[in-house]
């Protein structure tokens, strides 16, 4: 073994030799400046298809940069993390949900670029048809204060209650029901146990296409679904303040409005309702 490598160590002095030190250091020069041009964007996410955009974005995105998926296992950790500038962006929330936390926490994320808007709706594993809806019905909605205003803006739209007309939409909460013709109860639920409410047998679930897919079920599946031409909870890429201006998420932006991301959720769209935000390139 020894003295293999004493020959491999004979055979590149010689090639050092024949080509001369500066020609050396310059190779070493190319390749140290190469590496610290690079540039990595840590961007935090949860779930597909959020996670996936992300890495098709890391996929196309122009040199000098390069996207690290942070992934993270709940709602809170992606903003925390972006707050405490562990990462310079996140894609998980929409911008309600965002403008929430920034109230709670004193923050200063910023939205920066609608990607795809994902068509809520209610799920129910007792009624076939609106038809059927009974007096009384517990409905399940989310225990955040940005998606249940969605959830009983999916209700109103569909007047199984009627809201206070001079509550803004997303700002309203089930104190601001002025009329409850289905006498319905309310349970608040963590927006990652609905699911498990639907499994439980709750008659009327809110969910996101994301989260009810895991047991197997679609938008198709839902007893009715949003509509919502204003995009208004369309999920986001987020930054912050100090950093939204800056090189790195321009080119982030560009390469989450790319021809790629937009093809991969058109595939995604008519099964589960996740309809594109932009068109590519903007």
């Amino acid at each position: 073994m020894f003295k293999k490598g004493l020959f491999l160590s004979s055979i590149a002095l010689l090639l050092g030799a024949c080509g001369g030190p500066d020609d050396t250091q310059n190779e070493l020069d190319s390749a140290s400046t190469e590496k610290a041009e690079e540039v990595v964007i840590k961007v935090a996410s949860h779930l597909p298809p959020m996670t996936d955009i992300v890495e098709i974005a890391g996929d196309v995105i122009e040199e000098p940069y390069t996207v690290d998926l942070v992934e993270v296992s709940d709602n809170i950790q992606y903003n925390e993390a972006l707050l405490n500038e562990e990462v310079d962006a996140n894609f998980s929330q929409h911008a309600p949900y965002m403008e929430m936390f920034n109230a709670e926490r004193d923050g200063n994320l910023v939205a920066i670029q609608p990607i795809y808007n994902p068509i809520v709706g209610f799920y129910s594993p007792v009624y076939d048809s609106m038809e059927d809806i009974e007096q009384g019905a517990e409905v399940a909605i989310p225990s955040d204060s940005s998606n249940e205003a969605r959830a009983l803006m999916v209700l109103d739209h569909y007047e199984l209650i009627t809201l206070d007309s001079e509550v803004e939409g997303y700002e309203a909460s089930v104190d601001d029901i002025v009329e409850n013709p289905y006498e319905f109860t309310f349970t608040s639920i963590d927006l990652l146990n609905l699911t498990a409410a639907y499994e439980d047998g709750v008659p009327l679930v809110f969910n996101l296409p994301t989260y009810i897919k895991s047991i197997g079920l679609s938008s198709a599946d839902a007893l009715f679904l949003e509509d919502d031409d204003l995009y208004t909870f369309s999920i986001q890429l987020i930054a912050r303040e100090d950093n939204q201006d800056s090189e790195a998420i321009q080119a982030l932006q560009k390469a989450f409005t790319s021809e790629e991301v937009y093809t991969f959720l058109e595939e995604l769209a008519e099964e589960d309702h996740l309809e594109p935000a932009f068109e590519p390139g903007e």
